[in-house]
């Protein structure tokens, strides 16, 4: 007896020390979140009623990590409330796979993550993951990951429709082709990442189809010079667009922060009405939402192509354990003409929000926001340009921790 007893002893023992060298997590999350709109992302009209929506998403969250390898696995469910029949039989409502993703360790510096996976990169401008959207967004990339005293990434990812006999893709992507590398150094006060994305958007020309190849270099600069902290974007895009016209675009960000208050200015150039090239940058695969107002005006599944965007703003930003508030005042205009009988004046956007730290897994969020816009916006969003614009949300977020 006591013999089976050692045998058992030496058993856990056993596991317990090859669990020691083992991080396995579950955690989950709950955000049901309501808004209220009555001129989100386009102009209202003055007899417009207010809608009032609630969308909702759940995950479950797995992670196993070691020496040896990292996986991530993510499900996720993403309803909007009343889209589905109470008696439901779930065959055209499954969950589906956010994230499904290995990271192979060949050294302690070098390795290969290979699946579907958010990219994240610098402040979210190029390379995001939506994380305010409910759906949020993901890749499916193979990454090769190098971190010495300085990180170098770099990704590769190619879409066909599934068969082996041709390299077709109609698929629901924004890319058939893409490759970037990231190179991200850090010093005492000052850090500079540097981008170059290659994206090949497949276009059909007389019954084949073909890839228009665009490409965004530039990079991110944050430094601090006490009692200021100073950050700068700037990004070129040159190449083919998927109209055959050649590119020639830029984003240039400036800001200067001072305790809880942010100064800044965004351009993202455009075309004009008169011009024949395709001066218009895009933001490809950034957060947008968390640029240019959260009213989501531009480039949030909008305003691509377009005339740009010139975004002055002010930022007052406040949180302690249990609060935070912000407040964000945009003065927006047109990087390019819109026409010879509009100036380019756009509108003002003021951004009010607010949360609640209930306890460490439970968050309450609300925010408002009102748009004052300009005449020119009804040439671009339609609308009235002279009706009342707001939008607001009530959100809960709960993040429990099943396993640490």
């Amino acid at each position: 007896m006591k013999r089976i007893k050692f045998i058992l002893l030496m058993i856990l023992s056993t596991v317990v020390a090859q669990q020691s060298m083992a991080q396995f997590s579950l955690s989950g999350e709950f955000r049901p979140r309501t808004e209220l709109s009555h001129g989100y992302k386009t102009l209202a009209f003055e007899d417009q009623d207010a809608s009032t929506i609630t969308t909702q998403r759940t995950r479950l969250n797995f992670g196993f990590k070691n020496e040896f390898i990292q996986t991530g696995l993510v499900l996720q469910d993403v309803r909007l409330w009343g889209n589905q029949p109470q008696l439901v039989s779930n065959e055209d409502f499954a969950t589906s796979v956010h994230e499904a993703w290995a990271e192979v360790f060949f050294t302690p510096e070098f390795s290969l993550k290979a699946g579907r996976q958010e990219l994240v990169y610098d402040d979210h401008r190029i390379l995001g993951n939506v994380g305010w959207a409910q759906q949020a967004r993901s890749h499916d990339v193979a990454l090769f990951k190098l971190k010495k005293d300085f990180e170098l990434h770099f990704g590769i990812a190619h879409h066909e429709n599934g068969n082996l006999t041709n390299n077709i893709y109609e698929g629901p992507d924004a890319y058939k082709d893409l490759q970037f590398a990231w190179f991200h150094q850090k010093w005492e006060v000052t850090q500079l990442s540097l981008l170059l994305l290659n994206n090949g958007v497949p276009v059909m020309e007389d019954g084949d189809q073909k890839t228009k190849y665009s490409q965004t270099l530039g990079g991110r600069v944050t430094t601090t010079l006490e009692p200021v902290k100073l950050a700068a974007n700037l990004y070129y895009q040159g190449g083919k667009h998927a109209s055959g016209k050649d590119i020639s675009a830029l984003n240039l960000l400036l800001e200067a922060s001072l305790e809880r208050f942010t100064l800044g200015v965004e351009h993202l150039s455009g075309t004009s009405y008169d011009d024949s090239k395709y001066k218009a940058f895009t933001p490809l695969y950034g957060t947008n939402h968390k640029f240019n107002g959260f009213m989501d005006y531009f480039y949030v599944s909008n305003h691509i192509g377009s005339v740009g965007l010139n975004d002055v703003y002010l930022k007052y930003d406040y949180s302690n354990d249990k609060w935070g508030f912000n407040a964000h005042l945009h003065y927006f205009g047109a990087a390019a003409d819109l026409t010879q009988d509009f100036d380019r004046y756009l509108g003002t956007e003021l951004d009010l929000a607010g949360t609640w730290k209930v306890n460490p897994m439970t968050k309450i969020s609300l925010g408002l926001s009102t748009l004052f816009a300009g005449d020119s916006l009804e040439l671009l969003k339609g609308g009235d340009s002279s009706a009342f614009q707001c939008w607001g949300y009530l959100m809960l977020s709960v993040t429990p921790r099943f396993i640490n």
